[in-house]
């Protein structure tokens, strides 16, 4: 399948779920409103436009990009997580809506019952919802730092340690911008690093608000001995990849893209290209056996991989050291389950065999600027010879 046609069909189909479910979160609330008074008709034409105003945003920000298009946008990334517990909580409201109406059929219950039911039901849901929302941007400002330290059987030369600082999914665009990045690079820098790892969706979608926020600036004061090493998410597929490595190339960020790179004698760094590049980019990624069979053993091993899948892989040729990203550990409750039951590993450590695998959380947020149930993160693991 060509690439344009694999984004049509995705976007299509994400299009498709969006309207059907803001449809249903639609009914729903219009029915709450369905008192025919001039503030009530306001108040479904604003839902109509804050449905809207995300995909809208975004489409019209890749031929205009303003202060307008940024506030829609970033309006519209909020609704994205009311969506998710408003569509929660009215699929609840419909099962309970059902019990009732089978217990009144019994002469249980009374039908003024049902009424009262969903009318403070609906009022519940609204406040329970801006009440989460609310949790999850605030929780979403304050990353933690997640240290770990590995005894490794491999040469450090004449060093006692090595500190990796390593982060992914970032999302650097139109929600993610200038403010954010200067914590990440201040909390990164703040570690004093020797090496700092970034293993991909670096950017959101579209690069244009990277180069007109000049984030690329802000990235280029990321500061460590040994360089900063990154590799491609999907993200960096759907935006444009060719575009996204060289603006990183272009302000002091070495990619890999199926490559390896050994870092002052000591460390061997496996860069696998996403695997998002064969539908979206036309490119079958290289196997790690063939990345891997070249370099040196008796150095340390890091692999670089977006997204954690058959971590066996990493076991069976020898790495060291996985660091992977792009699950958010769902990013929103309940999600979690989803990409729990998706990965092996979700988020945080699991050692597989003599290999050591991180999954972060993820620095900043896809869609909403919002987290609930887990927190942003940077890792950092101290690695020391034995």
């Amino acid at each position: 399948m060509k690439p344009k046609m694999a984004m049509l069909i995705f976007f299509s189909v994400v299009f498709l779920v969006y309207f059907f479910v803001n449809y249903y979160i639609y009914k729903h609330i219009s029915s709450a409103l369905s008192l025919e008074s001039q503030i009530f008709r306001l108040l479904k034409a604003l839902l109509i436009v804050v449905i809207l105003s995300y995909p809208i945003g975004r489409i019209v920000e890749r031929i205009y990009s303003s202060f307008l298009t940024d506030f829609i946008i970033k309006v519209g990334s909020v609704w994205l997580a009311a969506m998710l517990y408003l569509t929660l909580l009215f699929i609840l409201l419909d099962f309970g809506r059902l019990v009732f109406l089978i217990l009144s059929k019994l002469n249980i219950t009374q039908g003024s019952f049902i009424v009262n039911f969903v009318k403070y039901y609906k009022i519940f849901a609204a406040v329970a919802t801006v009440l989460l929302l609310t949790y999850g941007y605030f929780n979403a400002l304050y990353p933690r730092v997640s240290k770990h330290s590995l005894l490794l059987n491999k040469s450090l030369a004449n060093r006692s340690q090595l500190r990796i600082v390593a982060a992914s999914d970032i999302h650097l665009g139109t929600v993610i911008s200038n403010g954010r990045l200067l914590r990440f690079v201040e909390l990164v820098n703040s570690q004093k690093p020797d090496i700092i790892l970034l293993a991909g969706d670096i950017f959101d979608e579209d690069l244009g608000p990277v180069i007109k926020n000049d984030m690329g600036k802000l990235l280029s004061k990321l500061e460590a001995p040994l360089g900063v090493v990154a590799v491609t998410g999907n993200h960096e597929y759907i935006g444009g990849v060719t575009k996204a490595v060289q603006y990183l190339k272009d302000h002091g960020i070495h990619v890999l893209q199926d490559s390896v790179v050994v870092v002052d004698g000591i460390l061997n760094i496996i860069g696998r290209d996403d695997r998002q590049s064969k539908v979206m980019g036309g490119k079958v990624r290289a196997e790690l056996a063939s990345l891997i069979s070249s370099v040196d053993k008796n150095l340390v091993s890091i692999l670089l991989d977006h997204q954690p899948y058959n971590l066996e892989e990493a076991e069976r040729n020898g790495v060291d050291v996985q660091i992977s990203g792009h699950t958010h550990h769902g990013q929103l409750w309940p999600l979690n389950y989803v990409t729990k039951s998706i990965f092996e590993v979700s988020r945080g450590y699991k050692k597989k065999g003599d290999s050591h695998i991180f999954v972060s959380t993820g620095f900043g947020t896809w869609g909403p600027p919002i987290r609930v149930g887990n927190r942003p993160e940077i890792i950092v693991v101290d690695i020391k010879s034995n």
